[in-house]
C-alpha cells in the first residue's frame, strides 16, 4: 500500500472506531461522569470536607487529578477490548490481517479509538470536576503527554486482553481482578508518603501509581516519585505492549488459530 492508501486505511478504521462508541454514548460516556461525579460528592464534599489537607491541597482537590486519570485509563480500556474482541468475534479482524493493510494501521486504528473516547471522557470529568472545585493545571505540556501515553498504554492492554480472550466473559476478568485493584491502589485518595514504608515499597511495583502521581504533578505541582522516573516507566510499558502487541497479530495469535 501507498502511504496514501495507508493514511485512507487508518481515517476509516479510526471513523468507524470513533462512531461506534458515540452512537452508544448513553452507554460509554456517560456512566464515567456519573460514577466520578458521585466520588467527588461523596469523598470530595462529604467526606472530603471532614478529612485534613494534603501537600497543601484540600482533599477534593488532590483526588481530581487521579479521578481524571481513572476514567482516562478505564474507558481507554474498554472501548479497546470491547472493539477488537468485536471485530474478532464476528471475524472481521481475519479480513483485515489477510488485506494489504499493514498491521501497524490496524493497531494504530483502535487505538486511536481507545485515545478519542478516553479524551472524551476525561474532559468530561474536567468539567464535572469544575463544579465541585477549581481546577488547577501547573504544567499543561506534561498534563497533555501523561493522558496521552496513559490512554496509550491502556488501549494497548485492552487489545491484548482482546486477543487472548475466548468468550465475552473474558474481557471482564482483567478490569474486575486486575485493573481496578491497581488502579485504586495507585495513589487517587491517598499520598504513598502517608503508608507505612512496606506498603509504600510495595505500591511502587504498581504501575498505575506513575501515572497517577505524574498526572497530579502536571495539575497540582506535587508529586511523590520523580517526574522522570514517571516517565520512563510509562513509555516503557508503552513499547513493551506495542511490540508485544505486533508480535501477536503478526503470528495471529488468537485470531487465526
Amino acid at each position: 500500500m501507498t502511504l496514501h492508501e495507508q493514511l485512507i486505511a487508518f481515517k476509516t478504521l479510526l471513523t468507524r472506531e470513533i462512531l461506534r462508541f458515540c452512537r452508544i454514548w448513553i452507554q460509554t460516556l456517560l456512566p464515567s461522569v456519573i460514577t466520578i461525579g458521585l466520588y467527588f460528592l461523596i469523598f470530595g464534599q462529604l467526606i472530603g470536607a471532614q478529612l485534613a489537607d494534603i501537600k497543601g491541597y484540600s482533599y477534593i482537590d488532590y483526588i481530581v487529578p487521579g479521578m481524571i486519570i481513572m476514567s482516562v485509563i478505564t474507558n481507554a480500556y474498554s472501548n479497546v477490548v470491547a472493539s477488537f474482541y468485536s471485530t474478532k468475534f464476528q471475524k472481521h479482524i481475519e479480513e483485515m490481517l489477510v488485506s494489504p493493510m499493514p498491521n501497524y494501521i490496524i493497531i494504530w486504528g483502535f487505538i486511536g479509538g481507545g485515545i478519542a473516547r478516553s479524551l472524551l471522557v476525561g474532559i468530561a470529568v474536567t468539567v464535572t470536576a469544575a463544579i465541585f472545585t477549581d481546577i488547577h493545571i501547573a504544567q499543561p505540556g506534561l498534563f497533555i503527554i501523561v493522558t496521552l501515553l496513559t490512554s496509550i498504554l491502556f488501549s494497548l492492554a485492552g487489545l491484548i486482553n482482546a486477543v487472548f480472550a475466548n468468550s465475552f466473559d473474558d474481557i471482564s476478568l482483567i478490569p474486575t481482578f486486575v485493573l481496578t485493584p491497581l488502579t485504586y491502589l495507585g495513589g487517587i485518595f491517598y499520598s504513598i508518603d502517608m503508608l507505612p514504608e512496606f506498603w509504600r515499597q510495595a505500591s511502587l511495583f504498581n504501575p498505575v501509581l506513575y501515572m497517577v502521581d505524574a498526572f497530579r504533578a502536571a495539575m497540582l505541582n506535587v508529586h511523590d516519585i520523580d517526574i522522570t522516573i514517571s516517565l520512563t516507566i510509562i513509555i516503557s510499558f508503552v513499547v513493551l505492549l506495542y511490540a508485544l502487541t505486533s508480535v501477536l497479530l503478526h503470528k495471529g495469535i488468537g485470531i487465526r488459530s
